[in-house]
């Protein structure tokens, strides 16, 4: 088919790695599927049904040769995705037809398989938020020392340092990370619950022997990877582990957004600009516009993440008593468009952070147009030790303080409120003793110290514990 004249998905072209958009591929669910289907067959073969040797090596054999053809002809006949591929499997495993999902519900393949991807798919957001965490905090050692202007409302305030200011977006990313590992260690199969979660059926298959039907869950949860499955269930998992899941994406799509913004903001001032390539477009009509346009992606994607939680809690919420099916086509496509973009998401994390460009000069320009504001408490302090009335220079040094931002804003002049200072007697202190007291360094408080400490108490451990996961290189499509 010409896919011009065909919808597709941003989220399968654009945005997300080709490691995740497999993940959420037909091949990976559909061999997956045969992976339980052998799984199921072993583990009853162990506990004693007679299911034979050969039976199970065919099973293995055709595994990876997927009949694709022979399943979508027969789905449209009987309307039932799995019981197409078990006839499909079944023509390629004559001897072992008659085993292929004995005892289960098309719940065996589909949810375990969607929690096996859910699982891979948060290990892989796993590996590239540590990433943009390790990038982040050699950013944060590089400019730890170097004063900025800090804003409260996006209006001047008291000085910060560029690392510490990094710090904020990197601890945002910690707390996901948390968030993330919980839910990660957290993580069961379905198991063989069966039509309604009693396990009747398994029940039967093993003469009543109840220690065998429990037994059966927990060794394809070992075959499978996972230690243990769900207790209880209906014929699905509870719909709340999608959304516990979701949570945690949503999570590091605000802290990504929130990083996005400033980066914009910080562009906007030319103190600090995402990566840009030499042959880069900015605009199509301002030829010298170096638009964020990495950092506008990652909050619209972000928005997309966030507004995306509501499906899972629907579902969640709306379900009757052990299953019902108006989960399944929302499922299909929440679940998986969350990972491709928050996987999006931190692609682009990545590839901005570790090109981030800082422009020192800008930064100290801006900030030393308002340092004089914020160096008065210690003008005034000074200027008292040299016998000054704290109440008149108080006073004093408020009138001259409207007098110059007066100026900078209805004339756009610069900052003279030292000159001002300068020239009044009561503060007794020259130009040049009033310059000496606007080193930037002396108004960051502890940010330095902070910043420090930070990466050393909290981000170091993190990664030197996930070394290996390190070393991850951003391939952006466009």
């Amino acid at each position: 088919m010409d896919n011009t004249k065909n919808y597709t998905s941003s989220l399968s072209e654009r945005y997300p790695s080709k490691e995740m958009k497999y993940l959420f591929s037909p091949e990976m669910k559909f061999r997956t599927w045969r992976k339980l289907w052998i799984a199921l067959a072993e583990t009853e073969q162990e506990l004693g049904l007679p299911i034979t040797d050969g039976q199970i090596a065919e099973l293995k054999a055709a595994a990876d040769n997927i009949n694709y053809d022979v399943a979508k002809e027969r789905e449209k006949e009987v309307r039932h995705d799995v019981m197409s591929h078990v006839y499909a499997y079944g023509l390629q495993c004559p001897s072992a037809k008659g085993i292929i999902h004995l005892g289960a519900t098309s719940c065996y393949v589909g949810d375990n398989t969607d929690l096996i991807i859910m699982t891979e798919g948060l290990r892989l957001i796993r590996k590239k938020l540590i990433n943009v965490i390790s990038n982040l905090a050699d950013f944060s050692e590089k400019y730890k020392a170097l004063p900025t202007l800090g804003f409260t409302h996006f209006q001047p305030a008291q000085p910060t340092t560029v690392g510490k200011r990094a710090t904020l977006w990197l601890q945002d990313l910690l707390m996901d990370l948390e968030d993330l590992d919980h839910i990660l260690g957290t993580m069961k199969l379905l198991g063989s619950k069966g039509t309604t979660g009693t396990q009747a059926s398994f029940l039967e298959l093993f003469d009543g022997d109840i220690e065998k039907v429990c037994r059966l869950d927990t060794l394809i949860a070992e075959k499978m990877g996972f230690d243990s499955c769900y207790a209880v269930s209906g014929q699905t998992y509870s719909r709340k582990v999608d959304t516990r899941v979701l949570n945690v994406l949503s999570g590091i799509a605000q802290s990504a957004h929130k990083f996005s913004n400033d980066i914009r903001l910080l562009q906007h001032l030319k103190e600090i600009e995402e990566p840009f390539e030499k042959n880069q477009i900015g605009s199509s009509a301002m030829a010298y516009k170096r638009n964020p346009m990495r950092s506008e992606r990652i909050a619209a994607l972000a928005n997309f993440v966030i507004a995306g939680v509501l499906n899972p809690a629907i579902t969640a919420s709306t379900q009757w008593f052990e299953r019902t099916l108006d989960d399944s086509a929302n499922k299909r496509l929440s679940i998986s468009e969350a990972f491709l973009a928050a996987d999006g998401i931190l692609e682009l994390y990545m590839n901005i952070t570790s090109g981030l460009v800082v422009y020192p000069k800008v930064i100290k320009a801006r900030l030393m147009s308002e340092l004089p504001f914020m160096a008065t408490e210690n003008i005034m302090m000074d200027a008292v030790k040299m016998g000054g009335d704290r109440q008149v220079l108080h006073e004093k040094i408020r009138q001259h303080s409207m007098e110059a931002g007066k100026r900078v804003k209805e004339e756009g002049a610069d900052n003279d409120l030292l000159d001002r200072i300068a020239s009044d007697p009561d503060f007794n202190m020259t130009k040049e003793q009033l310059l000496a007291l606007m080193k930037p360094e002396n108004f960051t408080g502890c940010a330095e110290s902070q910043t420090e400490r930070f990466l050393k108490t909290e981000v170091a451990p993190i990664l030197k514990a996930n070394k290996e996961a390190l070393g991850m290189h951003a391939d952006i499509n466009v």
